[in-house]
């Protein structure tokens, strides 16, 4: 069974929000001294930051010196959390933290600078929910027929092995 096509305003997003590059200068210039260095590593994340939702998964990638490329299927997910600060909630933005049963107890994939986080939220669990039901379905189907004719062949043999002998 194919899935559902992506909504074309969630195949659109690439790129972050302008405002999340706002929110990084902000948190630099609360480094105080760290500013140097803080704040260079966060322009380059996030100009460097692309997202891609295909019928996969969704597909995440940043850094310059340093490349990262994070894949993470919808059929992994177990969980989603949106967390966002007063100075977040400010400017419109929120984290879109993914977790996976991997383990560990931060989020495995943390989408920032979306456009609208409750519309996303809502799409990646529609996608795992869909994702987790179509292989129920795949995997519930042939397997209960399989164990009913199997049950009803062992009810045979009972009845074989059980009836009286003459």
């Amino acid at each position: 069974m194919l899935s559902a096509p992506i909504p074309p305003h969630i195949v659109a997003i690439e790129r972050p929000r302008e405002s999340l590059l706002t929110y990084y200068l902000l948190q630099a210039i609360t480094a105080n001294v760290a500013f140097p260095f803080l704040f260079p590593y966060l322009y380059f994340r996030f100009h460097t930051m692309r997202y891609r939702f295909d019928t996969d998964g969704i597909h995440m990638q940043w850094g310059i010196l340093f490349r990262r490329e994070v894949l993470l299927n919808y059929s992994r997910i177990q969980d989603i959390h949106l967390r966002s600060n007063l100075i977040e909630r400010w400017l419109g933005l929120a984290r879109i933290e993914i977790q996976t049963a991997s383990g560990s107890a931060s989020g495995n994939m943390t989408l920032e600078g979306m456009e609208d986080p409750e519309g996303m939220r809502d799409f990646l669990y529609s996608r795992m929910r869909g994702t987790h039901d179509e292989q129920t379905e795949h995997a519930a189907d042939p397997l209960a027929t399989v164990l009913h004719e199997i049950a009803s062949e062992l009810r045979e043999i009972r009845a074989l092995v059980e009836r009286p002998r003459v």
